[in-house]
């Protein structure tokens, strides 16, 4: 059984960073009636971890909906478990210990810190983290660790019905029509802080879909995936110090799909969410977690749909296997390993697990897989009647 874990006190300081206003261009509509974007701040706050203590401290914050941990060095590992509890702004009460994951992939090449997955948890205006470690002392935590907390900034505006968009000129008979999608203007995409210009894969093509959830909690209101999706936004850009949002797609859990990474839904813009397998292939997120709990039927429907329309561009099967050749030495979470270069087949609907050791998308979401590959065939074979 082991020794009884113990807590480490981590002791917060604070440092609220000015993030200015931004404004994004009109697209083609009158500059001066165009709402801006909503704006997300950022909070950080420095964690040292003490040895040894049973004591945890805490942080009075700024109102924040988002937060994650943070460090130096993006390729450090995070030894033990971070937990961490927060103040509701509503109800003044504090949550339950919540675990961080620190378990997904490093991201973009361009990462200037590592950290965990980003963490939903609603208004709260108070912070608590601590470690938990076997031993009496707390040791290897990488350095500089931060707490980062961020607000998504109030939409101005309700968020628009998805639309279906025009398509980029491939015949529709090539795979399954092409869903409904909420553009980056949609969720409040604040392009000021990713202006770098997209990237596409070198073939110019992609041969799977990958499948993920975000590891947020479920308690979301799917009015605020809007909010989520710009926090998610503003943590992997701001906070770990990548070009852009990592996921190309994601689905809220009333089904509604989002534009991702910027460079057209319909190209096969570079992500970073599968760690060497980034340039063969697609990202799609689920907001929330599934490890216990079942997906909703609107959720398996909408990632069948896009992954069948994505897939398809490209004479896709989305019930068949693929070939990808490993960008990285790497294993899975099934204890699979290779080194760079090596030849592995994949589903062409697969979870982030197959790719890399992590619990992304969860069980429960991993086990609906078989049923979004049919979902995604019968939606082709429709097409093709």
């Amino acid at each position: 059984m082991g020794s009884a874990p113990r807590f480490a006190a981590a002791v917060l300081t604070g440092l609220l960073l000015a993030q200015g206003t931004f404004t994004a261009s009109a697209h083609g509509r009158d500059a001066d009636t165009t709402p801006p974007p909503p704006t997300p701040r950022s909070e950080v706050h420095t964690l040292r971890f003490l040895p040894g203590g049973t004591d945890v401290f805490h942080a009075d914050t700024e109102t924040f909906s988002m937060l994650g941990v943070t460090w130096d060095d993006p390729n450090a590992p995070l030894p033990g478990t971070l937990e961490v509890r927060t103040r509701s702004v509503d109800t003044d009460e504090w949550s339950e210990w919540t675990p961080l994951d620190a378990d997904d992939s490093a991201g973009d090449a361009e990462a200037r810190r590592g950290g965990t997955d980003p963490l939903w948890v609603g208004a709260s205006d108070g912070a608590e983290v601590r470690s938990i470690d076997g031993d009496d002392i707390v040791h290897g935590l990488p350095e500089g660790l931060r707490l980062d907390l961020i607000d998504p900034g109030r939409a101005t505006t309700a968020r628009p019905l998805p639309a279906p968009q025009a398509s980029s000129g491939t015949s529709p008979a090539a795979g399954a029509p092409k869903p409904a999608i909420v553009t980056r203007a949609g969720w409040g995409a604040d392009e000021s802080i990713s202006p770098a210009s997209p990237v596409y894969t070198a073939s110019g093509a992609i041969k799977a879909a990958v499948v993920h959830h975000t590891v947020d909690s479920n308690n979301y209101t799917c009015a605020q995936a809007p909010s989520v999706i710009r926090s998610i936004h503003a943590y992997h850009v701001r906070q770990l110090g990548w070009r852009d949002i990592g996921y190309n797609f994601l689905v809220d859990k009333c089904g509604t799909i989002y534009e991702g990474r910027k460079g057209g839904v319909d190209r096969a813009v570079l992500g970073a969410h599968a760690y060497g397998f980034n340039s063969q292939t697609t990202g799609i997120a689920v907001l929330g977690t599934y490890t216990s709990t079942t997906p909703p039927e609107a959720v398996l429907n909408s990632v069948a749909a896009v992954a069948a329309w994505k897939l398809g561009k490209y004479g896709i099967d989305p019930t068949g296997t693929t070939t990808l050749t490993a960008g990285a030495d790497g294993g899975n979470y099934f204890h699979k390993n290779w080194k760079l270069g090596a030849k592995l087949t994949f589903p062409t609907i697969h979870g982030h697990r197959d790719g890399y050791n992590t619990q992304c998308p969860g069980d429960k979401l991993y086990d609906k897989l078989p049923t979004i590959r049919t979902k995604a065939a019968t939606l082709t074979a429709k097409n093709h009647l």
